[in-house]
């Protein structure tokens, strides 16, 4: 058994992240196991850039609002106790609201190779507030 009391919290870089993002890791995916878990803190307006991963990522959101979207035009408004799959490939972002915060812990399956996660271009302005206005209450 290993019993871990802490980890440092680290700031997104700003190549992934637009905003102020802090990420603590859970579990680096060491041999023989492939999972990576992290808890990531997102402040209002704070969004990751558009990516994919390998085998695919599970998202379970732990606190505030948020959003998860797709390349294909999906998106989905989250808050504490739900749970996003993004399939293997799949280009998605996530963030916060404009408003809320939101915190969730990610976890990705490696495939063995190292580069399970392909990282793309910022999620523009116009992106973001188009999903704002795609998922706000009525």
């Amino acid at each position: 058994m290993e019993h871990i009391t802490s980890t440092p919290t680290g700031k997104g870089p700003a190549e992934r992240f637009t905003g102020d993002v802090y990420l603590n890791l859970i579990d680096s995916g060491a041999e023989p196991a492939r999972l990576t878990a992290a808890l990531v803190r997102f402040t209002p307006g704070a969004r990751t850039h558009w990516h994919s991963h390998t085998t695919g990522q599970t998202l379970y959101i732990t606190d505030g609002v948020g959003l998860v979207a797709t390349r294909d035009g999906q998106v989905v408004r989250v808050q504490a106790g739900q749970t996003v799959k993004c399939a293997a490939g799949e280009e998605h972002w996530h963030g916060g609201t404009d408003t809320t915060l939101m915190a969730h812990v990610a976890m990705v399956v490696g495939d063995g190779s190292g580069e399970d996660t392909t990282w793309l271009e910022p999620v523009t302005a116009e992106q973001y507030a188009a999903a704002l206005a795609a998922t706000r209450p009525a």
